[in-house]
């Protein structure tokens, strides 16, 4: 009894590990996007960018001088990281060049170059910034690690130095600190292109905040715009895409309702082919009349009436078949219709069959039983093709 448990027992422990092997094969598991995305370790995902263009200050009296002459150069260098697909941050340096006009000489410019009523002023902005970065089409569209192109916005802000050129006789035209300490908000939009899987090329739109310099004749410090366009590159470190969360797969109940269709349906037709079979096997077979034959064929070369050798032999086996069966024979001569004459193939046709009868008589054929005829047809239907099959002596059994 001991024995048996023992036995049974490790039968079900078999068996179900079987069972369990089975159900964990098909257990499946996938990415799935709409769980959200796994943050990534901090080393990766990081980025550094550089990039040049061009500013326009926007401050009260800069309209009045030529748009052309407005353009100041730009430039930023950024080390930045994505946390997600959609959040990122970036800190970097950020030098804009300024050109314009005011009611006052404010950088001493004792060359007093004028524009309209108005002096022409320049000076340096050099700042620390930094942006909080979203990603609008990873987050109107969904992430996609292959997409070509990804557009971005940025709010952040900096704190800027300005150097200016001073004019006095002691400097002559050196750049100075101004000890103009301005505080600045910014934002803007990134259009970037990927080139390969590290690369990034980029067109960047940005509108800033700044204090204004003293550019009146009555002193107030107003806030002024600038609108820069910039063109740069980026470089991403480390891994550079992101992963969903992995989550099991459970299979669907399928749905047999076809299949078992289809299996009816091959259970009816294997049941019409059975009962077809049935039906052909229980007919009766008709016996269908066979076309009777000549005894023998004697054929002919063109324009030849005379038997060769073979053909005598061929005549003598077929005289001792007609000697024992005691029944009359018809001979008929042949002629194809395709070459001669009719006056000539006709000629042909009475030798071959007389030539056939004498050669049966010598080989003790009883000639009562022998009645040979001509026909000037043709002895097959099948054309100039087989025209040796026409020319012929046929020997059959007398009706």
């Amino acid at each position: 009894m001991i024995k048996r448990s023992i036995l049974g027992l490790a039968c079900a422990m078999f068996l179900g590990a079987s069972a369990f092997a089975q159900n964990s094969q098909e257990v499946a598991t996938t990415p799935d996007p709409s769980q959200g995305y796994l943050f990534n370790s901090f080393s990766n995902n990081w980025f550094i960018t550089g990039e040049g263009g061009v500013s326009v200050m926007m401050s009260k009296f800069d309209q009045h001088r030529k748009f052309s002459e407005r353009l100041a150069p730009a430039a930023s260098l950024y080390v930045g990281k994505w946390f997600s697909p959609i959040i990122g941050l970036r800190i970097g340096g950020n030098f804009i060049g300024a050109k314009g006009l005011s009611q006052v000489n404010v950088w001493n410019n004792p060359n007093g170059a004028m524009e309209k009523g108005y002096y022409k002023q320049r000076y340096n902005e050099f700042g620390a910034v930094g942006d909080v970065m979203i990603n609008l089409t990873n987050w109107w569209c969904g992430y996609r690690p292959g997409r070509i192109y990804n557009s971005s916005v940025y709010f952040g802000g900096g704190a800027y130095w300005t150097l200016f050129r001073d004019y006095s006789a002691s400097t002559k035209g050196e750049w100075k600190n101004a000890h103009n300490f301005n505080t600045s908000l910014r934002a803007g939009w990134i259009n970037a292109f990927n080139v390969s899987r590290s690369v990034q090329l980029f067109l960047d739109i940005r509108y800033s905040t700044f204090d204004a310099p003293q550019d009146r004749a009555a002193f107030e410090k107003k806030t002024c715009g600038d609108i820069q366009a910039y063109v740069g590159i980026t470089y991403n470190f480390n891994k550079r895409t992101w992963d969903a969360p992995v989550v099991p797969v459970c299979p669907e109940v399928p749905d047999c309702s076809a299949i078992e269709a289809r299996l009816q349906a091959a259970n009816a037709r294997i049941a019409d082919l059975e009962r077809q079979l049935q039906d052909c096997l229980n007919r009766p077979v008709e016996k269908a009349p066979c076309a009777k034959l000549p005894l023998a064929t004697i054929y002919y070369p063109i324009n030849k009436s005379s038997l060769s050798t073979r053909e005598v032999n061929v005549l003598r086996a077929v005289a001792s078949v007609m000697k024992e069966s005691g029944k009359n024979y018809t001979l008929t001569g042949w002629a194809d219709n395709y070459t001669g004459t009719e006056s000539f193939n006709d000629r042909l046709r009475h030798a071959r069959v007389n030539g056939v009868q004498r050669q049966l008589v010598r080989f003790g054929v009883d000639s009562n039983k022998l009645n040979a005829t001509v026909n000037s047809g043709n002895l097959t239907d099948l054309g100039e093709k087989a025209v040796q099959l026409d020319r012929a002596v046929t020997i059959e059994e007398a009706e």
